[in-house]
């Protein structure tokens, strides 16, 4: 592994997921991997979850760890190429990214989508920018389009609470939300599911279907009751449309999951990535009741960033 930007970087799915688990059993067991390395941490968009596993996984590991808002603390950036730097943005990111990669082993990057331009958000420009011009290892901390970290928690979570044997009916359902939010959670689990052994649905209501890319495999409804059916896992998660491209093109009204609903699964776990809107995404009843399986997937972040950190550091 020479990055870690999606599924696609991955050699051995499942081997990648013993190793998390493997890890969360013996956490310290590798603390001489990381001696005398730094893995820089580069944020342009709020974080939580994803920031301190991140940290803990890399200090687990033995590893230093710098973190940086770009947003709030660095100088404005500028991505084009051959711009004429009279305006508001200070430093380029050829030598932004190049100094960063002089200072760290290995850097994390997370930037959002604008949600204004398809195309661009969906080049995953600055992301790429970033891995030609550090010259080291970079990991997705979420970028425009995925969260592969995350996916690789989820699937985690997902191993941890299917029998032996069983192959999990898995549904990715859409959510209401409040503002239009990025697709990158929804592209990354639906990938990552894909390519795992389980079986996946995704319903959601007309409109808003994800690009083909990241769904293949996939049964795809707008019938949400149909979808629940039998189901073992339901993942809840809000997207903006793709085709209308970053709009919202219904309350949603109906679409949030709750304990009725759930009557008609194989008494269905339940996952959010979180930050979760109560009362609007998922009820209380579900997120304080036994079907919820959040927290698991929070604490899965830390032993999930570990193992792709462990592959990274190995392979230094």
């Amino acid at each position: 592994m020479k990055h870690y930007t999606s599924v696609h970087d991955v050699a051995d799915l499942e081997a990648l997921v013993n190793q998390a688990l493997d890890l969360k059993a013996n956490p310290y067991g590798y603390k001489h991997l990381g001696q005398n390395k730094t893995l820089g941490l580069i944020f342009l968009n709020p974080s939580l979850r994803t920031r301190l596993s991140t940290q803990k996984a890399a200090q687990n590991l033995g590893m230093q760890v710098m973190v940086m808002n770009l947003d709030k603390e660095g100088w404005a950036l500028e991505t084009q190429d051959g711009a004429v730097m009279n305006g508001t943005t200070v430093e380029h990111i050829r030598e932004a990214a190049a100094v960063m990669g002089q200072y760290c082993d290995i850097l994390g990057i997370r930037s959002f989508p604008k949600l204004q331009d398809r195309t661009e958000d969906y080049s995953e420009d600055l992301l790429h920018k970033f891995i030609s011009y550090c010259k080291v290892p970079v990991v997705s901390l979420e970028s425009a389009t995925r969260h592969p970290l995350q996916s690789l928690a989820d699937l985690v979570t997902i191993k941890e609470h299917t029998p032996a044997g069983r192959r999990a009916k898995v549904v990715l359902s859409w959510a209401p939300h409040i503002k239009p939010i990025p697709q990158c959670v929804a592209n990354s689990f639906a990938e990552w599911m894909s390519r795992a052994d389980v079986d996946l649905v995704i319903t959601h209501p007309e409109g808003y279907a994800l690009a083909d890319e990241f769904t293949a495999g996939a049964q795809v409804t707008i019938n949400q009751q149909e979808a629940l059916r039998d189901a073992d896992f339901v993942y809840v998660k809000n997207w903006s449309s793709y085709s209308s491209y970053g709009q919202v093109l219904t309350d949603g009204e109906g679409w949030m999951l709750t304990e009725e609903k759930l009557k008609g699964t194989n008494r269905a776990k339940v996952m959010h990535c979180l930050p979760v809107r109560r009362n609007i995404e998922l009820s209380d009843e579900i997120l304080d009741g036994p079907h919820a399986l959040v927290l698991e997937q929070a604490n899965n972040r830390t032993y999930a960033a570990q193992a792709v950190l462990k592959q990274l550091l190995e392979n230094l």
